[in-house]
Order: structure tokens, then C-alpha cells, then sequence
């Protein structure tokens, strides 16, 4: 395997994500901002940000696969949530949990940053995902 995902003693505990990732492969993915639609651009769950950060993941795990890679070779998430407030840690780790297994995402997740935005670059997407990869 490519990339090795863990926490080292004397960094926060417990967290939702690893704190450090190191990748040893030779091919670097890199899956653009996903968000909540279907491959002709219908919105999934508006309105829903559980809804919509899992429709985002699995459209990232499509892009990663794409690529011959899933979430296993993922060095760094990376969210941005709009409006984004500590209250919402709930619904959003709800979606995360709805599909980690579906799409074979690892919990504790790769090492990943949640940034709250304004708005995104529709008025209806709630969060977008980017990911990167390292394979063989």
C-alpha cells in the first residue's frame, strides 16, 4: 500500500480524522471539489448537509476509483462547508458515517481540514470535497 494513515502519542485524541499520512507511491491523484449531484447535475439533498456530504464522498470515491485509487490511498481530505458552526459537527460526521462503508472509507478518516465558507459557487451546494491520492 501506498499511503500509511496514523496519530502519533501526543496529538488530540479522539478525532474524527488521522493526524499525519505518509505516502510512498510514485503517482499522485488528485480528485477535484465534489459536491451533492448526479452525474447530469440534479442536486441531491438540498437543504441537507448529511445528505449532501455523503452524495459528495461518493462522488469523490467515483473520481478515485476513476484514477485506480480509493480512500485507502488518500493522504488529505479536504471540506469546505458553507456557513459553516461548531453546531453542525453532527449532521456533517451523520453523512461521513451514512457512507464510509459503502464507498470504504476509514474511520478514523485520512488526515482532513473542514473550512467554513460564505457560499459556495452554487446557492443550493452545502459542501464541497477535494482529495488527494498516492498510488504505485
Amino acid at each position: 500500500m501506498a499511503v500509511r494513515h496514523f496519530t502519533p502519542a501526543g496529538m488530540l485524541r479522539p478525532a474524527p480524522y488521522h493526524h499525519v499520512s505518509v505516502g510512498t507511491g510514485t503517482t499522485q491523484v488528485h480528485v477535484s471539489g465534489q459536491v451533492a449531484r448526479q452525474p447530469d447535475g440534479t442536486p441531491v439533498a438540498p437543504g441537507d448537509l448529511s445528505g449532501q456530504v455523503a452524495q459528495a464522498l461518493r462522488n469523490t470515491a467515483v473520481g478515485l476509483a476513476g484514477a485506480g485509487a480509493s480512500f485507502a490511498d488518500v493522504v488529505r481530505l479536504t471540506f469546505y462547508v458553507t456557513q459553516w458552526s461548531p453546531e453542525k459537527i453532527g449532521d456533517f460526521m451523520a453523512g461521513v458515517e451514512a457512507v464510509a462503508e459503502e464507498i470504504g472509507l476509514g474511520i478514523p478518516m485520512p488526515p482532513a481540514s473542514l473550512i467554513g465558507v460564505d457560499c459556495l459557487f452554487e446557492p443550493d451546494v452545502l459542501v464541497e470535497v477535494e482529495a488527494t491520492a498516492m498510488v504505485d
